[in-house]
């Protein structure tokens, strides 16, 4: 279902549902037109879906039932936030997924256990963003080879040559946000002790 699709189909359950309420409030047509200034002929056109419903009707007609907009349009409710994907091992790694939606900015929560593999730099179209949340995460991006500790953030783009992973002397736990498409991450911090 296109996003147009989607939008006819909740306008075309506003009548209904505005006729719906008039009636469990035991309103006439006439005396909801006293109570909003709003013509007997058009709400009844509203009510039957004849007339497309905008915010200057809707509003007068929620004051007048006292109820919130969302109710005369059948907002849909907002879901539970909470993203409760499982764990995937990949290659060794534990990785959590933080989003939800496939494509665009992938955000995962990853553990490296303790281990020393031999870096093997890749390169790949996006752009990556770590954040080291306990343990020593060693990057390897180009010609740096760099320590990252709790704490400590790193970016790049993933058509630089780079690896990560353990330096061995313990697991590291670390935030991922990974950009397909080279989508940046763009974070602005306090500094410590303000």
């Amino acid at each position: 279902m296109t996003d147009d699709d989607a939008m006819e189909q909740v306008l075309a359950e506003v009548g209904p549902r505005l006729r719906r309420i008039r009636k469990e409030r035991g309103a006439t047509l006439a005396g909801l037109s006293e109570a909003t200034g709003i013509s007997v002929s058009t709400l009844s056109r509203l009510e039957s879906g004849l007339r497309k419903p905008s915010l200057e009707l809707l509003l007068p007609i929620a004051r007048a039932h006292e109820v919130a907009l969302d109710e005369l349009v059948g907002a849909p409710s907002v879901r539970d936030p909470r993203v409760r994907a499982q764990p995937v091992v990949r290659y060794g790694r534990t990785h959590w997924p933080l989003t939800r939606q496939p494509g665009g900015l992938q955000a995962f929560k990853v553990l490296e256990p303790q281990r020393e593999l031999d870096p093997e730099p890749r390169s790949h179209e996006g752009y990556e963003w770590l954040y080291v949340l306990s343990g020593r995460l060693r990057l390897v991006l180009g010609e740096h080879d760099v320590v990252l500790t709790a704490g400590e953030a790193a970016e790049f783009d993933t058509r630089v040559p780079h690896w990560f992973g353990s330096t061995g002397e313990g697991p590291v736990e670390f935030l991922s946000l990974f950009g397909p498409q080279g989508e940046r991450m763009h974070v602005r911090a306090r500094p410590k002790g303000a």
